[in-house]
């Protein structure tokens, strides 16, 4: 493939909806082979995975993404096949994972491609999973627990998400806030609502813990993070009659959170909410991930000269939007994330302007350049040393 965007359709071409890569993943890593990077496949289940290396030397760059993408929910609304295999004529390339993630992979391998031409210090390498859009069980995370066992250190990571908002390196995420998902269950008596004396009604209860926790914001945010953020998504009884209350009510809510909280202390605030309302609720708690943002200025401050030198113009650095699979990653290197607009993610006909891929590819060569250069060389030592100790 001789330009990001043919590179990128050729990507696009293969229908890997997640966790299937449906034969990305042995087509990337024929390529990096030819340029001489030592590959390993990581199967986790039903997830396939791809670490590869090139370089034994410290620092170690890492590029992480993934090559599954969501369902096409509505293809006879696409101007053309969702996995397309060739370029239109309009200056755009089309195709599920276009923006979400593939047109980001194909840019960094491009760079690599140029960069590779020339005497490199260092490594680089990739990270590459078919189950972010997925349960994320047996992708990244398995890979960085693999990554740990095999001793591999990395320096500092490269995640491709769609970060850019109106224009290409306009914004860059140097975190990202916690996830907890929360079900709460209400067990009231049910019983005729002409007789309150012998029913409890389970949706009063209800209305006042929600009403209770949406009261008062959790905090004011930080620095780098926004206020935290708790969102009802449902409320279910399933009462079909007009003259009996129900025994049984619950909701659901998702809380977006900043580093002033964890996941473990929201769920203590939540039950010690529900102790002074009643006894008749119930909580459920699932955490998707904890907060984090890159701690190490002097990078992510290196990080953005990069995308300014190309751009000509400092992204904004921020920890808004969803989770993404750098919450594993940050355990064991710095992570920083860069892409595409995420304008059309997920959305029906999904594309990218060849502009922007070739603009996201100098980015990248760029970080590359920044990051390999000598004076980097030492810093990055020092902060891999400390994600071993």
């Amino acid at each position: 493939m001789n330009t990001v965007a043919e590179l990128a359709q050729k990507l696009i071409s293969f229908p890997s909806v997640t966790p299937n890569h449906a034969g990305c993943l042995d087509f990337i890593q024929s390529y990096l082979t030819n340029l001489g990077f030592d590959c390993w496949r990581l199967p986790f289940g039903e997830v396939d995975n791809l670490y590869a290396r090139w370089g034994q030397e410290l620092p170690n760059f890492c590029f992480a993404g993934h090559v599954d993408v969501v369902p096409v929910q509505n293809p006879s609304i696409w101007q053309d096949n969702p996995f397309l295999d060739q370029l239109a004529d309009n200056g755009h390339v089309y195709g599920r994972g276009a923006v979400d993630m593939k047109g980001a992979i194909a840019a960094f391998m491009i760079a690599v491609t140029e960069l590779l031409k020339e005497p490199l210090t260092g490594s680089i390498s990739f990270l590459l999973t078919s189950d972010e859009e997925g349960i994320a069980i047996n992708g990244t995370r398995k890979v960085v627990e693999w990554l740990q066992e095999k001793g591999e250190t990395i320096s500092l990571c490269l995640v491709g998400e769609p970060t850019s908002v109106r224009r290409i390196g306009d914004m860059i995420k140097i975190g990202r806030r916690g996830s907890l998902n929360v079900r709460v269950v209400v067990e009231g008596q049910a019983g005729h609502i002409a007789y309150p004396e012998n029913f409890i009604n389970p949706n009063t209860i209800l209305l006042e813990y929600l009403t209770e926790l949406k009261r008062e914001p959790l905090d004011e945010g930080t620095e780098f993070f926004q206020p935290s953020n708790l969102e009802i998504t449902s409320i279910d009884v399933g009462n079909t009659t007009t003259n009996v209350v129900p025994a049984k009510a619950e909701a659901r809510f998702n809380i977006r959170f900043n580093s002033l909280h964890s996941g473990e202390s929201l769920t203590q605030h939540l039950k010690e909410v529900a102790r002074r309302i009643s006894s008749r609720i119930h909580l459920e708690t699932r955490l998707s991930a904890e907060p984090f943002y890159c701690s190490e200025e002097s990078i992510a401050s290196n990080i953005a000269q990069a995308v300014e030198a190309v751009t000509g113009q400092l992204p904004t650095l921020s920890t808004s939007g969803g989770t993404s699979d750098a919450r594993f990653i940050k355990d064991i290197a710095p992570v920083i994330e860069v892409g595409l607009l995420n304008q059309t993610a997920h959305q029906d006909d999904e594309h990218v302007s060849i502009e922007d891929l070739e603009t996201l590819q100098a980015i990248y060569a760029k970080i590359l350049d920044s990051v390999l250069a000598k004076k980097w060389v030492e810093e990055l030592a020092r902060q891999s040393i400390k994600y071993l100790i």
